[in-house]
C-alpha cells in the first residue's frame, strides 16, 4: 500500500506539473473538418456522450441551426426529422481535443481556434465565440443565428486567421495571467482578457483586413458588449494545457470535467479516456428579469475545463466585480470558495497569482483522492441557459461538480490497482 501512495504521489507530481508549465498559444485558424477529422454529418456537443433522444432543449435547438448553416436542412422541422433520424453522429468534443461553451455544438464548416502547448507539442481547438444576442451556445437557431455563423466563416475567421499567421502567435497564457491580477477569472468574467487581446490583435487586424466594412463590423463585434469573447481562446489553452497532463499511469489528477445539460463528467489521468458520470447539477445563481429557476437548464458546457485549469471558479476570489452577478453572496463568500478548493488540489498555479489573496497562486489540479476525503466538491462559475431553445441565457450563478462521479472515479481507480 505504502508503495503505491508514493507511485500516486510522483504520479501526481508529474502530472500536476505538466499542467502548470504547459505553454499555449493561438496558432491558427482553420475549419473543423481539417483539424477535428468530421464529416458533415458529424457533430460534436459539450459535455460526456449523450444521444440525441436525451438531449436538453438548448443542445438540440443548437443542432437544429448547425444544420440548417450546413445546408442539410432548409428549415426546422427537416433539421428535427434529419437530427433524428440516425444519419448524424453525435459525439464529445473532448474525444476530438477540443472543446466548447455551452451547448459546444461544432460542425464541419465552423473556423476553429488552434492552440499549441509548445512545451508538450499537443494542439487543442475551440468554435469562435459567437456574440451576444442569439448564439448556439444557448440553443438559438433562428435565420439570425445561421446568418451570425455564415459571418464567422466567411469574415471573421478568415480575418483572426491572417492576423496571427502576421503576429506568428499569441501567447494565451500571458494574457490569461494579466487578466486574472485585473479582475478577471476567465470563464464568467474576461473583461480585462477580451480588451487585452483586443489590443494585442489591433494594429495587425487593421492592416490584414482590407475592406473597411468588413473592419468596422468586425470592431464593432469584438468591441461591443462582447467582453466574453477571449473565453473561447482560454478554454483551448486549458485543453491544451489538461491533455498534457492526460494518461500518467497512477495519477489520481482530473483532466477534464464538462457537462452536457443532462450529464456532467470527469475524465482522470490515469484511468485513460473512461468518462464518470453524474446527473448535472442545478445552478444556484441570479436571474435576470421575467425569469426563474423554472425556466433554467441544468448545468451545461465544456466550460468547466477552465476550473479543471486552476482558474474559473477556482480563482473566483479575485473577482470581486462577478461575485453578486453570479449570486454568490458577499465577497467574503468568494474568498472562502477559493480557500476550500485548495483542499481539493495537488498544487498553486505560480503564474495566476490572485492580487486578492495576497498573490498567491490559483488553485490547481482537482485531486479525486481529496475531493473523496474531504467531501468538498469543486465549483464551477456558469451562464444559466433557458431550458427552451432560443430563449438564451437567463442567469449566471455557481454550480457544484456532484461528489457522486469522483466516488465512482475513486473506485474504479482501487479496482484498476487490486484494491478492493
Amino acid at each position: 500500500m505504502s508503495d503505491l501512495k508514493e507511485l500516486i504521489r510522483q504520479a501526481n507530481e508529474t502530472a500536476v506539473n505538466k499542467l502548470k508549465n504547459a505553454q499555449p498559444y493561438w496558432v491558427d485558424i482553420k475549419p473543423a473538418h481539417e483539424v477535428l477529422g468530421i464529416d458533415k454529418y458529424t457533430l460534436l456537443h459539450a459535455g460526456p456522450p449523450i444521444a440525441w433522444e436525451d438531449m436538453c432543449g438548448p443542445m438540440r435547438g443548437a443542432i437544429i441551426a448547425v444544420l440548417k448553416y450546413e445546408g442539410l436542412a432548409e428549415n426546422d422541422e427537416e433539421a428535427l426529422a434529419l437530427a433524428g433520424s440516425g444519419k448524424i453522429k453525435y459525439e464529445p468534443c473532448h474525444h476530438h481535443n477540443a472543446v466548447g461553451p455551452m451547448t459546444g455544438v461544432t460542425s464541419y464548416s465552423m473556423p476553429m481556434i488552434c492552440v499549441l502547448n509548445k512545451e508538450n507539442g499537443n494542439y487543442s481547438y475551440s468554435t469562435i465565440n459567437d456574440g451576444t444576442g442569439k448564439g448556439i451556445r444557448f440553443g438559438s437557431c433562428g435565420q439570425d443565428t445561421v446568418d451570425q455563423l455564415v459571418w464567422l466563416e466567411k469574415v471573421l475567421g478568415p480575418a483572426l486567421k491572417d492576423v496571427v499567421h502576421t503576429m506568428g502567435g499569441i501567447n494565451l497564457k500571458m494574457i490569461i495571467s494579466q487578466a486574472l491580477a485585473m479582475g478577471d477569472e476567465l470563464h464568467m468574467r474576461n473583461n480585462a482578457a477580451t480588451n487585452l487581446f483586443v489590443k494585442t490583435i489591433a494594429e495587425t487586424l487593421c492592416e490584414v483586413v482590407e475592406n473597411r466594412a468588413a473592419l468596422t463590423q468586425i470592431m464593432h463585434f469584438l468591441t461591443w458588449n462582447n467582453d466574453q469573447f477571449f473565453l473561447n481562446f482560454a478554454m483551448a489553452a486549458n485543453k491544451a494545457c489538461a491533455d498534457a497532463a492526460h494518461g500518467i499511469e497512477h495519477s489520481t489528477m482530473v483532466t477534464a470535467m464538462a457537462r452536457n445539460g443532462v450529464n456532467i463528467g470527469i475524465r482522470v489521468s490515469g484511468l485513460g479516456d473512461r468518462w464518470f458520470t453524474a446527473p448535472a447539477a442545478d445552478v444556484a445563481g441570479a436571474y435576470f428579469p421575467g425569469f426563474t429557476a423554472e425556466d433554467a437548464n441544468k448545468d451545461i458546457g465544456d466550460s468547466a475545463i477552465m476550473e479543471t485549469g486552476g482558474i474559473g471558479g477556482m480563482a473566483i476570489a479575485t473577482a470581486p466585480a462577478i461575485v453578486r452577478f453570479l449570486g454568490a453572496g458577499k465577497y467574503q463568500d468568494a474568498v472562502n470558495y477559493t480557500n476550500n478548493m485548495y483542499e481539493i488540489t495537488l498544487s498553486e498555479q505560480d503564474q495566476y497569482a490572485m492580487p486578492d489573496m495576497d498573490f498567491r497562486g490559483s488553485p490547481i489540479g482537482i485531486d479525486i483522492l481529496k475531493v473523496v476525503e474531504t467531501g468538498i466538491s469543486p465549483i464551477i462559475n456558469t451562464a444559466i441557459a433557458c431550458k427552451r431553445p432560443g430563449v438564451g441565457m437567463i442567469g449566471a450563478g455557481i454550480s457544484r461538480a456532484p461528489l457522486a462521479m469522483f466516488e465512482e472515479a475513486m473506485v474504479a481507480f482501487a479496482e484498476a490497482h487490486g484494491l478492493q
